[in-house]
Parts: C-alpha cells; sequence; structure tokens
C-alpha cells in the first residue's frame, strides 16, 4: 500500500518508522497507534511518514508486514500432504501468537477503513493463498491430487475452518485440530 511520492526513502529511516510502527501496534494495538507517535518512536518528523504513507493505516500495515512475513516460509518437503499440514499449521500458530492476533484487530478495523481492509487483503491474504494456492498445484502436478481439483474450493476448504475458529466460534486452534483438519480435507482432495 505503498505510496511513492517525493525523493526515494532512506532505507534507515523506512526501517525505523516500520519498526516504530509494529512495535506500537504489538504494545498498544491498533486503535491507539497515532501517526504522531511513529513519528515520535522512529525519531522522524510526520512529514516524512506523509511523504511516504497516505495515513495511519498504511504505514501500520507495511510494518506488520515486513515483520510477520518471514514468520510463515513455504514448506517444501515433496509431499503436499506435508506442505499443506506445515503451511496450515504455521498460519495456525502465528495467528494465535500475540504478534497474529493482531490480525483480528486489523479485521475489526477494516470494517470502518476500506484503505486497510484492501491493504491487508492484497498484502496479507492474498499472497498466502497464492501460496496455498501453488503447494495444492505442486499437488496436482505430482499426482497426488485429484487431477480436475477445484484449486480455490480446496484452498477454502481448508484455510476456511481456521479462520472461522479464530473470528467466529473461538474454538480450540492448535495443532491436532489442524492435522484433523487437513486429513479430514486430504480424504476428498487426494488422487488415491
Amino acid at each position: 500500500m505503498q505510496v511513492k511520492r517525493g525523493r526515494p526513502r532512506n532505507v534507515e529511516t523506512q526501517k525505523a518508522i516500520l519498526t516504530a510502527s509494529y512495535d506500537l501496534l504489538l504494545e498498544d494495538g491498533f486503535g491507539s497507534v497515532t501517526v504522531e507517535k511513529i513519528a515520535d518512536r522512529a525519531k522522524v518528523s510526520k512529514a516524512t511518514i506523509y511523504k511516504w504513507w497516505p495515513n495511519k493505516s498504511a504505514v501500520v500495515m507495511d510494518g506488520f508486514l515486513s515483520a510477520a512475513s518471514s514468520r510463515l516460509p513455504l514448506p517444501n518437503t515433496g509431499s503436499v500432504f506435508n506442505d499443506i499440514l506445515i503451511h496450515a499449521t504455521n498460519l495456525a500458530r502465528f495467528l494465535t501468537s500475540r504478534e497474529g492476533i493482531i490480525i483480528t484487530e486489523l479485521l475489526g478495523e477494516g470494517q470502518f477503513d476500506s484503505g486497510l481492509a484492501e491493504a491487508y487483503r492484497t498484502q496479507y491474504f492474498q499472497p498466502r493463498r497464492l501460496e496455498a494456492r501453488s503447494l495444492l498445484e505442486q499437488g496436482v502436478q505430482r499426482g497426488e491430487l485429484k487431477k480436475n481439483l477445484d484449486i480455490e474450493l480446496s484452498t477454502d476448504l481448508i484455510y476456511g475452518p481456521i479462520f472461522y475458529r479464530l473470528l467466529v466460534t473461538g474454538g480450540t486452534l492448535d495443532d491436532s485440530y489442524v492435522k484433523h483438519l487437513v486429513m479430514n480435507a486430504f480424504e476428498g482432495i487426494s488422487s488415491t
């Protein structure tokens, strides 16, 4: 969601701003973060932040994404079941961590801030969805999954219940649940 304005960004200043926004997000939650607090923590002017980001939501989302992206590496075990199990388990672990709980805050704020909603959809959720798609497509190519598999529906089938538990029911979201979920989904999508 970064908007290119003016001269190129100073990498150290950008990192300080993103780190400050992320730290404040963890400490106080989205509602308490302000551009003023980010500027103060990063030791920059508000004008510097507004030169590179259009609003608080954009800078906070970028700060969150820069910190969160490294937490969810894409597995490649050679087995689609194992890859999806690792990917889904890592996602559930992240979503239930202190950092991941921020996602629920951002989802809530996104109901009132269309820019934030667009940012988390395009910058966080769509990349995770593309990762899952890639893993499932590899499984189809290797003959582990049905040839005519509906990849989009299968992604929803596997990952949708994780978000349903997280955001709606509040049910237990642990490794055992994810393993049971993936095992049951694979009963319907496996080629054997």
